[in-house]
């Protein structure tokens, strides 16, 4: 009885590849070996007759005549907000009360209202004619012809506000 060598403490290295028979290997005979070269050799040989009866294009650069380069347009949604950005609707901050602050009562507007048909007022800085036009309509039940402002120059704002023909400035004074 012989003994087994003994086994060495690291296994040896093994390469990656499966090992091959030798028959596998074994050169092959001439009419088989050019059966199958002609299979693959005819559809490598239409793929290149196809390549050289096409003709391949090189892609043309294009001519810029600018100097400058703007950037291509791409494709721009709609806004579409899944959920409210505020929870509660801006109420209107420059409502009537706070765009007429008072009316003017020196003797220059008191002649004003007598002769011209015209109100005088202090206004908000920021009011426009418009809003102001608008506030005392609200306010009076009045129509305006026209309104003039300017800027005193304490700061303050006033307004002229001219009433049509149909109200009497006096009137609507003794209302104030």
């Amino acid at each position: 009885l012989k003994k087994a060598p003994p086994a060495s403490p690291r296994p040896l290295a093994r390469s990656a590849a499966p090992r091959r028979s030798v028959a596998a290997m074994a050169p092959k005979d001439k009419k088989a070996a050019a059966e199958e070269t002609s299979k693959g050799g005819s559809k490598k040989a239409a793929k290149v007759a196809k390549a050289v009866k096409g003709s391949v294009a090189r892609k043309q650069r294009k001519v810029r005549t600018n100097v400058h380069f703007f950037r291509p347009k791409t494709l721009i949604k709609k806004r579409d907000p899944k959920y409210p950005r505020r929870s509660v609707e801006s109420r209107e901050r420059m409502d009537k009360y706070r765009i007429i602050q008072c009316p003017v009562t020196t003797e220059s507007a008191m002649k004003k209202i007598e002769e011209i048909n015209t109100l005088v007022f202090l206004v908000d800085i920021k009011a426009t004619k418009l809003n102001i036009k608008e506030a005392v309509r609200q306010m009076y039940d009045v129509k305006c012809a026209k309104v003039n402002t300017l800027i005193r120059p304490d700061g303050k704002k006033k307004a002229y506000v001219h009433l049509t023909q149909d109200y009497d400035a006096l009137d609507v004074a003794n209302r104030i």
